[in-house]
């Protein structure tokens, strides 16, 4: 069985590589996912067909490197945090996710990245 670790560091190599079209099957069936800092407002996604479909629409589109990636286990051995910078273009934006996996698919995540400077460094 996966590892918390290993789940996210699928995750981070899946949005690195910038093909989106398989990493909605890392998530549960019933996964909950909040992006608080996303404008013009804050978005919940509810479900592996809507995290499928929010990764769709950017798949292709946008190259992100994770750099400086630093993962933090807690004493719930379902909740890390990880900490890592996108890199873009010669920018770097510092981004923050909080997830939850349970048998090896995130069921919760909180995410917390600037949007808007992703989609102004994408252009």
């Amino acid at each position: 069985m996966s590892t918390p670790r290993d789940v996210f560091q699928r995750l981070s190599d899946g949005i690195g590589s910038g093909d989106f079209s398989r990493l909605h099957l890392l998530y549960a069936e019933d996964a909950s996912v909040e992006m608080p800092f996303m404008r013009p407002r804050a978005v919940r996604i509810h479900g592996r067909d809507e995290v499928r479909e929010h990764f769709a629409r950017f798949d292709g589109q946008i190259s992100l490197t994770p750099s400086n990636v630093r993962v933090y286990e807690t004493a719930d051995p379902e909740l890390i945090v990880a900490e890592f910078d996108y890199e873009t273009g010669g920018e770097r934006l510092a981004n923050i996710q909080v997830l939850r996996i349970r048998d090896g698919l995130i069921v919760e995540s909180r995410d917390y990245h600037n949007h808007a400077a992703i989609a102004d460094m994408m252009g």
